[in-house]
């Protein structure tokens, strides 16, 4: 079914056709008209997703004190376990149920972690503090990380500094959706740049806030979703990639081809 947002791109699309096409206006008329239409198309996308957005999330609440959490790249043969399928049956092959599954952070091509890596108090990959373009580099781009005494945090990579000796579990991504409470200044609310996004926050209650898009949003949209929950600090994760496998939700994607995952289990 075509969406109301796409019946009006055509239909500007269209407009703009009729108006530029007209030959009682000069080329720099037909060039300023055509600016303020993609303008205003803009605008009124950006509102229109903003609308659409407030209830377009899947998302998924752990207490980290009473829930475990783990992070996953490889099996116990040292092969990538990639896909949330696998990483279900890698768990089962462990005596674990996994209760919860996403992507978590952003990779190189060979599925290796972009930025910080720890898995069970070893560092894997080292925090990335380089600076360079995408997402990732976003500033201010921040970790997710859990300590030895299972406490989860949320913050920038300049503050994950501090955790370099006390993370049990640590993941690198960019950029911060919120930090010290405020949304991205980076962030526009009219953007037109959808897509399907993941993420992880602390929400008011000190719990992890998994959630993805249910639709394509833009980043302000994403932030905004973190906001209203009352975290002072959350990480994008990733984009139109993103899965999420939540059977209490009865919401279960088990494919991908990721780096590091998220996973929450019962032992």
């Amino acid at each position: 079914m075509q969406s109301p947002i796409n019946d009006f791109r055509y239909l500007t699309s269209f407009l703009l056709l009729i108006l530029i096409s007209c030959n009682q206006l000069d080329e720099q008329t037909k060039k300023e008209i055509k600016n303020q239409a993609h303008k205003a198309g803009k605008e009124i996308i950006g509102a229109l997703n903003n609308a659409a957005a407030k209830d377009a999330f899947v998302y998924y609440t752990v207490d980290s004190k009473k829930e475990e959490i783990q992070l996953f790249w490889k099996d116990t043969k040292d092969s990538i376990i990639g896909s949330l399928g696998y990483l279900k049956n890698v768990c089962k092959q462990q005596n674990q149920q996994l209760l919860f599954a996403c992507n978590g952070g952003m990779y190189m091509e060979n599925q290796s972690p972009l930025g910080w890596f720890v898995h069970k108090g070893k560092t894997i990959t080292p925090l990335n503090t380089r600076k360079g373009k995408g997402n990732f580099y976003l500033n201010p781009n921040g970790v997710f990380l859990l300590t030895k005494n299972k406490k989860a945090i949320v913050t920038s990579t300049k503050n994950a500094k501090q955790y370099l000796k006390e993370a049990y579990y640590a993941t690198q991504s960019g950029p911060l959706l919120i930090h010290e409470g405020k949304i991205n200044s980076l962030f526009e609310k009219e953007s037109s740049n959808l897509n399907i996004r993941n993420g992880v926050g602390i929400d008011s209650n000190g719990n992890v806030l998994f959630s993805m898009s249910a639709q394509p949003i833009n980043f302000y949209q994403f932030a905004k979703f973190y906001q209203d929950h009352g975290c002072k600090e959350a990480l994008y994760l990733d984009g139109f990639v993103s899965r999420f496998y939540a059977p209490s939700q009865n919401f279960i994607q088990t494919d991908g081809e990721f780096g590091v995952m998220i996973g929450v289990v019962d032992k």
